[in-house]
C-alpha cells in the first residue's frame, strides 16, 4: 500500500512538472510570435496574444506607457509604415517571462542613427496574454545622433512645412505617413 501511493504522488508530480513546463513552451513560442508579428506587422495575430492591455516600459528612461489592445494595434500600424525589420538575436524563459535581445531597423531609425537599435527586454505574462513588455537595456542606441538628427528634422519642417508640425507625436498610421514625408522632403531640401 505504502508503495502505490508512493508510486500515485510520483505520477501527480510529474504531471504537474509536466503542466508547468508545458506553459513554459508557451510563453517562450507566444514570446517569439509576438516578435514574428511585430516584423511581419500582423496586428490581427498580434492581437490573440494580448491582454486587454498592454505596457511598454523604457527602464533606461523611466518611462511607461500603458496601452489598451486597440491603441496597441494602432501603434503597430504607425510601426508598419516605416517597414521595420525586428531580429531575435537571443531569447529564452526566464521563471515565466521571456528574456529576449532584439535589433530593429526601418526607415525612421536608420534615417536618425544609421544603424540598427539592439536593446534586451523582457516580456510579462498575465493570464497567458502577453502584459508587460520592459526594455531593460539598449546595447545600440546612438542617443545624440538620433536627437540631433531628430531636431534637426523638425526644426526643418516647423520652418519650410508646417503643415506637418505634430508629425513627431502621431503615432497612427496617417502620423507615420506624414513621419516619412518629413523625412523624404528633409532629405530633398537642397
Amino acid at each position: 500500500m505504502k508503495h502505490i501511493l508512493i508510486l500515485g504522488l510520483s505520477v501527480i508530480l510529474a504531471m504537474v512538472s509536466c503542466k508547468s513546463s508545458e506553459k513554459e513552451i508557451d510563453t517562450l513560442s507566444m514570446a517569439r510570435e509576438y516578435y514574428a508579428f511585430l516584423d511581419s506587422s500582423e496586428g490581427s495575430k498580434m492581437a490573440a496574444l494580448l491582454g486587454d492591455r498592454i505596457v511598454i516600459r523604457e527602464s533606461q528612461d523611466n518611462y511607461e506607457e500603458d496601452f489598451s489592445r486597440k491603441e496597441y494595434l494602432e501603434w503597430l500600424e504607425w510601426d508598419s509604415v516605416f517597414e521595420p525589420t525586428y531580429n531575435v538575436l537571443e531569447i529564452e524563459r526566464d521563471n515565466g517571462s521571456v528574456r529576449a535581445r532584439i535589433s530593429k531597423l526601418d526607415k525612421r531609425i536608420f534615417f536618425l542613427q544609421g544603424e540598427p537599435m539592439v536593446w534586451n527586454e523582457i516580456i510579462r505574462f498575465d493570464n497567458e496574454k502577453i502584459a508587460r513588455v520592459e526594455r531593460i537595456e539598449y546595447e545600440v542606441f546612438n542617443v545624440e545622433k538620433f536627437l540631433k538628427n531628430r531636431d534637426g528634422l523638425v526644426n526643418w519642417i516647423a520652418e519650410n512645412h508646417p503643415e506637418l508640425n505634430g508629425f513627431l507625436y502621431d503615432q497612427t498610421a496617417a502620423g507615420g505617413i506624414a513621419y516619412l514625408k518629413a523625412i523624404e522632403l528633409y532629405k530633398n531640401r537642397e
